[in-house]
């Protein structure tokens, strides 16, 4: 009877130790998971920071201007004084990809008067040249009083 006694404990205690080591492998496991997963978020982060920006080739640029950038200027970024004015834009389906003509400028005059096909359009190293405030004409505004009064002149 003895012997059938210990047997049972010992059965138990079998038991007890299966489901602690269990407990324990679990545990570790669990820490080393959340150490993993920090080490994988530091990875990423710094996968982010050496991720270098991707240029933009002239119609991924284009696209944001109105028209597609037809009458605005653009230039490779490697480019001294030179730019084109973009005339006429053949866009492919996928909307990144096709020809484009334009006039070309040297130094911000117009080098000649007929559109010319642009080469390397897919290239990526495209940007647009904002003109500045002295090239554009007619575009300091004008007051209102002298508005209000050119139009009394008009209509006496």
């Amino acid at each position: 009877m003895a012997a059938v006694v210990s047997r049972a404990n010992g059965g138990v205690g079998l038991l007890r130790r299966s489901f602690g080591m269990i407990r324990t492998i679990t545990a570790s496991s669990a820490s080393s998971h959340n150490s993993s997963a920090a080490v994988g978020e530091a990875e990423a982060t710094e996968k982010k920071k050496k991720t270098k920006r991707r240029e933009k080739n002239l119609f991924e640029v284009a696209q944001f201007l109105p028209n597609w950038g037809i009458g605005y200027k653009m230039a490779k970024s490697h480019w001294k004084g030179v730019s084109y004015e973009i005339t006429k834009i053949n866009l492919y389906k996928d909307g990144r990809h096709g020809k484009a003509w334009g006039i070309v400028h040297k130094d911000g005059v117009p080098a000649a008067d007929t559109p010319k096909k642009i080469s390397g359009v897919h290239k990526r190293c495209w940007k647009y040249i904002s003109e500045s405030p002295n090239e554009t004409n007619g575009s300091t505004p004008r007051p209102e009083s002298t508005l209000e009064q050119e139009a009394e002149s008009l209509t006496a």
